[in-house]
């Protein structure tokens, strides 16, 4: 077999919107063994780095302008060419011995088809946060106006929802307090068969990585789909 067509006995990508707690939950999943490859693991928006793969930003990133968009100019439609199908089967090659591997990116929310096709056994773990702390925290890390933020809030969290719908995974709320969400993903990194003790001996998660809150009279739209988030919350945890 090719290098490119070797791939990890398990993929789980994490997934939610930007400035979401994507990046907590993937360093706490990473404790428990999740192999992340190399990984960013500090920048001057997030101390302890977004964990994310660059190798699956950049692809992320041309498949959204190959499309005539952008993270933040969600394309209607995603066109996946053979050469970034081809560019992907060589980033999971490299991750190949892992057991259980894993990336995060909130783009993959826009380009989902395109990894389906290449690893069609993905899993998935969701995150999300009230609209309001997304928005102050895009406003702090890129000046962006609040409007623009609700309506990409809007834009990820819809595709989070029928990607839950069709698929079937675990859903966490950001927000919750610190020892609920503590809890939560040291059972879920179990249920994952990721070595749960060692999220609860030494715990990614800190309460300074939620530095932005928010509590905007929202929109109906936004209030109804982040209600239908934490409904699919509360039955995540429920035991």
């Amino acid at each position: 077999m090719s290098a490119a067509g070797r791939a990890p006995q398990r993929l789980i990508a994490v997934v939610g919107m930007h400035r979401s707690g994507t990046s907590c939950l993937t360093g706490s999943l990473q404790r428990a063994g999740l192999v992340l490859g190399e990984v960013h693991e500090w920048n001057r928006y997030n101390l302890k780095g977004n964990r994310e793969n660059q190798a699956i930003v950049d692809l992320n990133d041309a498949v959204l302008a190959a499309s005539g968009g952008s993270w933040d100019a969600p394309p209607a439609n995603v066109h996946w060419s053979a050469a970034h199908k081809a560019r992907a089967r060589e980033i999971l090659a490299s991750l190949a011995d892992a057991p259980v591997a894993g990336f995060k990116d909130p783009r993959t929310l826009l380009v989902i088809d395109g990894w389906l096709e290449v690893y069609p056994a993905m899993e998935f773990v969701g995150v999300f946060r009230h609209p309001a702390a997304v928005a102050a925290s895009l406003a702090n890390r890129s000046e962006m106006d609040r409007d623009v933020a609700y309506g990409l809030w809007k834009a990820y969290n819809r595709r989070l929802l029928a990607l839950r719908r069709g698929r079937g995974f675990p859903l966490l709320d950001f927000d919750v307090d610190a020892e609920d969400y503590r809890a939560t993903v040291e059972r879920l990194a179990g249920e994952l068969g990721l070595n749960a003790t060692a999220v609860a001996e030494e715990p990614f998660f800190e309460e300074g990585l939620r530095k932005a809150h928010g509590s905007d009279r929202l929109p109906l739209a936004l209030r109804w789909l982040h209600g239908r988030l934490r409904r699919g919350a509360r039955a995540t945890i429920r035991p």
